[in-house]
This record gives C-alpha cells, sequence and structure tokens, in this order.
C-alpha cells in the first residue's frame, strides 16, 4: 500500500545545479566506466567473501578482524536501513542537522551506491512494486519456475546494470535541493575509499604490522561489503519471492525471519510495504528490528523528532484478514 508521502512528486532544479550524473554521480544513462567500477565493487568483495572460508580454515581469523568486520557491518548496514531507507526515502522520523548528516555518510559507507540515486530507485519501487515501472521485481519475467529464477537474478544484481535509470529529478528533488546531501552523494567514491581504507587502517596500527594491515582489509572491508550487498539485494529478490505475508499489500512482500539480524529489521517486508512510513518494520512479538531500536534512542537523546511509530490501531487495520482467520482456524484444529 503506497501513500503520497512515498514518492515525492516533480520540483524545479536547484538554481546553479546542472543535474543528473554531475549533480549526483548518476543519473539516467550509466556510462561504461560506471558499469566496469559496478562491477568491480561486487566482483571483488564477492570473491573475498568465497575465499573466506579457506582462508579461516588455513589462517585462522583473529577477533581484531571479527570486530572490524561486525563494527562496519553495522554502521553501514544502519546507514542503510535507517538514513538511507526510513529517514529520506520514507520520512519515518525527521533528524537533526548533525544525525541527518551523519546518516547519509554512514549509508554512503555501504558501497551501495550515492545517496540520491539509491533513494530515487527505491522510490519508484514503491510506486510500481511488482508491477511494470519496479525496477527490481523478481516477477519481472513471469510466474514459471524458469521465469522466476531469471527474475530472482535480475532482481538481486542484474537490475543495476541496466541502461534505464530512473530520473532523479522527479522521484529525489528533496535531496537535489539540499546542498549538503547532494554534496555527500557527489562524494561517493570518497566515502567508497574511506570505508575500504579504515578497516586495514586500524588492522595495521593495533597489531603495528602490515600483515595486520591486509587482514582487516580482507574481512573488515572486501568480505565485509560483499556480506553487506548481498543481504541488501535479498530484501529485493527474496523478500519479494517468499516469505509469510500477515498485512495487506498490493505487492508480493513478505516477511523472511532468517534475514532479520543481518538486514537490521529491513526483512519485515510485508509490513513495509503494508505501511512505508512506519518506522517499525518488525512490529509482531519477536520479531527483530535494530534500526527501530537505534530510533528509539535517537528520539530519547531528541536528536530525532517526529517519529512515525505504529500504534495497535494503525496496525490492526493493515492485517492480512483472509491469512489472519486461516492461522485461527489452524490454531484452533490443533487445539481441538
Amino acid at each position: 500500500m503506497t501513500t503520497s508521502s512515498d514518492v515525492i512528486p516533480d520540483a524545479p532544479r536547484p538554481p546553479g545545479d546542472a543535474g543528473g550524473p554531475s549533480a549526483t554521480l548518476g543519473g539516467e544513462q550509466k556510462r561504461s566506466i560506471e558499469q566496469i567500477t559496478l562491477l568491480l565493487f561486487i566482483a571483488v568483495p564477492f570473491l573475498a567473501l568465497v575465499a573466506a572460508v579457506p582462508l579461516a580454515w588455513g589462517w585462522g581469523v583473529s577477533w581484531l578482524d571479527l570486530g572490524l568486520l561486525v563494527f562496519f557491518y553495522f554502521l553501514g548496514c544502519h546507514g542503510i536501513t535507517i538514513g538511507f531507507h526510513r529517514h529520506f526515502t520514507h520520512g519515518s522520523f525527521k533528524a537533526k542537522r548533525p544525525l541527518k548528516i551523519a546518516l547519509a555518510i554512514a549509508g554512503s559507507m555501504a558501497v551501495e551506491g550515492p545517496l540520491v540515486r539509491w533513494v530515487a530507485d527505491h522510490r519508484k519501487h514503491h510506486k510500481f512494486s511488482d508491477d511494470e515501472g519496479d525496477p527490481h521485481s523478481p516477477w519481472r519475467y513471469g510466474e514459471t519456475v524458469p521465469a522466476l529464477m531469471k527474475g530472482l537474478w535480475w532482481a538481486h544484481i542484474a537490475w543495476m546494470f541496466d541502461e534505464e535509470q530512473t530520473s532523479q529529478e522527479k522521484y529525489a528533488p528533496d535531496l537535489i535541493k539540499d546542498p549538503a546531501l547532494r554534496a555527500i552523494s557527489r562524494q561517493f567514491v570518497l566515502w567508497t575509499l574511506l570505508s575500504l581504507a579504515l578497516p586495514a587502517l586500524i588492522g595495521g596500527l593495533v597489531t603495528m604490522s602490515w600483515w595486520g594491515a591486509f587482514t582487516g582489509f580482507f574481512w573488515g572491508s572486501l568480505v565485509r561489503v560483499a556480506l553487506l550487498h548481498h543481504v541488501t539485494w535479498s530484501i529485493n529478490s527474496i523478500c519479494h519471492a517468499v516469505g509469510k505475508r500477515p498485512f495487506k499489500s498490493r505487492d508480493r512482500s513478505g516477511n523472511v525471519w532468517w534475514l532479520a539480524i543481518l538486514s537490521c529489521g529491513e526483512s519485515w517486508h510485508n509490513l513495509h510495504h503494508a505501511d512505508p512510513t512506519s518506522a517499525r518494520h518488525g512490529v509482531m512479538r519477536g520479531q527483530v528490528d535494530s534500526s527501530a531500536r537505534l530510533i528509539r534512542w535517537f528520539e530519547a537523546f531528541g536528536w530525532a523528532y517526529d517519529v512515525r511509530w505504529p500504534s495497535r490501531s494503525r496496525i490492526d487495520s493493515r492485517r492480512n484478514t483472509e491469512q489472519d482467520g486461516a492461522r485461527r482456524r489452524k490454531e484452533t484444529a490443533k487445539a481441538a
């Protein structure tokens, strides 16, 4: 269920802003150099992820390396889920200026693309979710098993190489009008380099060795980026193909519990598409949503305000009554 607040209408281009690639590092057409860079950012960390198990078996992995992996993973993950997604895309809460800038930088360090492009693509996804015009629906090619397999590959990775790109002026004019956010989006390569360099720098300084710098880079940069990429992309692919659907939505978004911790609460995807502006996605008992917990802390510190927390009546109004009835009949039959 998409509301009018999910997609922001067209707005005039800011004075003195050329728009397009020069404004946000990524306009309607991706150039060949960008395609090659994107391929490298996907392939190299993935190869590291594949090599991680035999390397850990042969060389071992230190607590420092694991600490760097976990810290930078959840820094980037929450930058995406709280910043790029719930704040910048859907306006689930308002943020004081320092928090807004910090979230934009943290999300950029996840190495998932420039802020403005990410938000524009996601707003378009919600407007056309699992229908014609959706940038990454796994149902793009049909509902047969071969078509779905092809669609899952498209939704997971292939769509990012498509020449047809989302209009940023149409879908993210509010971000383009903000000079600081526009600058952070333009500086995506800088944040990427910082994200990749910091684990190596910390590993080298703590161990005072080149080997510590190398293993810090391998685990804290390459393996971390690959893992975060595939978890995030799984929300586009897996969570639109399988999962429970306790809430009414006009698409096929589902809840996938085993992705909840690694996705920082994003895999409670059915509620999100039923109520896109909600600051909490895991609204049912036992549904872990670390992003919502951090937003609650930001609110308590006064850094976030006007948070759109889901009330009980708001949740109940979006329940899938047909599935809820079937579940209750099943529970009654078991009790009998």
